[in-house]
């Protein structure tokens, strides 16, 4: 399917530059696009390919002063990215959905209540007094204990695990390898060696979280493990025992966050940042890639490095240490021309 430029206008406004009558049939990176083909400057980073870039149609941000190239067509729009996303769902093909049903091969305990247009695949395991909502989608291999109560709409990818008495709202979905509610890490140090304390409580998921693959959520020690509406979390991170993450969080990679750790709504955390125990991170809140957090944060804080400190703070810091071999050769030389006088 072919859109013309002035279609394409239409949904996204902003304003045209260059040539028009283009039809585009597809999406394409700035360096890999053809004449068929639309494509946007979502990163200054990237300003050199526009000029050598074959597609017919380019989104470009407000105020970009370059001229399109002949046959070829600008839109200007406040944010290229965004409108690029609505250009990108024009021909995106529909998402692999499998039909309802329940895989010979699966098992389904006899207290399971599903709801309607459940699909159960292949060599799934459905254990007693589970609750699905309409629509809910449990893929190949994948476990839910007992007691798991899924609302309207959620997925389970292959191989996920849901162990007992989580409980899921509406519109959940879990990419594959990742486990949900495995007991927290707790242990009482003694002399005969570590005593394990049982981890009675539950995880909750609150609607329209995704979760990537390889993620482990643990189970509360008593209570609750808490995600909150609307949060995101990439995958190969670690969220343990009794942590509240607020709503529409964003979780990068490899992020590991300590128990009983609270996140405010809005927050952001970048690979590999590890939040301690017990601490408390403010509402709208950026905490930097390899980031720790020791203590508590304000709402609105944008903090990095280790222990984490103010943005600012942070880079003067860093400035400060790529002056110290300088430092250090000069405090050399005076010793040494100190030596010499005595």
């Amino acid at each position: 399917m072919s859109h013309s430029l002035e279609q394409i206008h239409k949904m996204l406004g902003g304003e045209i530059v260059g040539s028009t009558g283009h039809l585009i049939s597809g999406v394409e990176s700035l360096d890999e696009a053809d004449s068929s083909k639309l494509s946007f400057l979502g990163n200054k980073k990237y300003e050199s390919q526009v000029a050598e870039s074959k597609a017919s149609i380019i989104i470009v941000p407000d105020g970009f002063s370059a001229e399109p190239a002949d046959n070829q067509a600008f839109i200007k729009h406040k944010s290229p990215s965004d409108a690029f996303s609505m250009v990108f769902e024009l021909f995106a093909p529909e998402a692999y959905r499998p039909e309802p049903g329940i895989a010979e091969s699966a098992f389904v305990d006899e207290s399971a209540q599903l709801g309607k247009d459940v699909h159960i695949g292949a060599n799934a395991v459905i254990m007693a007094n589970v609750e699905l909502g309409n629509g809910c989608i449990v893929e190949a291999g994948s476990y839910v204990g007992p007691g798991v109560v899924m609302g309207k709409g959620c997925r389970l990818h292959p191989n996920v695990t849901v162990r007992e008495n989580s409980i899921f709202a509406d519109a959940v979905f879990i990419h594959s390898g990742t486990v949900i509610g495995c007991d927290g890490f707790g242990y009482i140090p003694g002399e005969d060696g570590h005593k394990k304390i049982p981890q009675l409580g539950i995880v909750q998921i609150d609607s329209n979280v995704e979760i990537g693959s390889n993620v482990s959520i643990d189970r509360a020690r008593f209570g609750k493990t808490w995600i909150k509406e609307g949060t995101k979390i990439d995958n190969l991170v670690m969220i343990a025992h009794n942590v509240v993450i607020g709503k529409h969080c964003f979780i990068v990679a490899q992020v590991g966050i300590a128990g009983s750790a609270q996140i405010g709504d809005m927050s952001q955390l970048a690979g590999q940042a590890g939040i301690s125990g017990h601490v408390q991170v403010g509402a709208e809140s950026t905490i930097g890639g390899k980031t720790v957090v020791i203590s508590d944060l304000p709402d609105k804080s944008v903090v990095c490095g280790y222990p984490a400190v103010p943005l600012k703070e942070y880079f003067r810091n860093q400035a400060a240490l790529r002056k110290v071999p300088d430092l250090l050769r000069k405090v050399r030389d005076l010793e040494k021309r100190l030596d010499e006088k005595d």
